[in-house]
């Protein structure tokens, strides 16, 4: 499984619980589409990959100060679950940049933070995948994401901390 989170903003750990930190736990590989807010979290979230045996792939977002800048990529594509993602924080793409982006990258799916608005949509071709804020929501309830291979697809949700599946789509 791979686990998708955003928008932590929080200033010394990961703001992990409930069904957000089991997916952790479970997930053979953790993507964070920026605003981790500071080294410490960001150590954190490679403590909790580590402790689960996965790999972080993070990128920095706006909120992300020159300490993450310099050690995260604006933007990185990840393969996993015979799929291609991209993932970048989306302040500065719009929809049509997000679509010229994942052509670029050959991408089946674009992560994208920012809005704290958890959603699965498309853009082009492509899907889209937001999974709000697991630690600070705005507007609504505090999700991640959560993808798995289903046979021969690649099904991706987002699940609140409660564990409820708020939205469902295909990779």
């Amino acid at each position: 499984m791979l686990a998708l989170v955003a928008d932590t903003h929080r200033t010394e750990d990961a703001g992990l619980v409930g069904r957000t930190a089991t997916a952790v736990a479970e997930a053979e590989a953790l993507v964070h589409a920026g605003d981790f807010t500071t080294p410490a979290v960001h150590a954190a979230f490679e403590d909790a990959a580590a402790g689960a045996d996965a790999r972080l792939y993070g990128v920095h977002g706006n909120s992300d100060g020159p300490a993450l800048r310099e050690r995260l990529p604006a933007s990185r594509t990840v393969e996993a679950l015979d799929r291609r993602f991209v993932v970048v924080h989306g302040h500065e793409h719009d929809r049509t940049a997000l679509s010229l982006l994942a052509r670029q990258e050959d991408a089946d799916c674009v992560v994208v933070g920012h809005t704290h608005r958890p959603g699965i949509g498309t853009v082009g071709d492509v899907t889209l995948v937001n999974p709000g804020s697991h630690a600070d929501p705005r507007g609504g309830p505090a999700t991640h994401g959560e993808v798995r291979r289903r046979g021969e697809t690649v099904a991706v949700a987002i699940v609140g901390r409660d564990g409820d599946r708020r939205a469902i789509g295909q990779v």
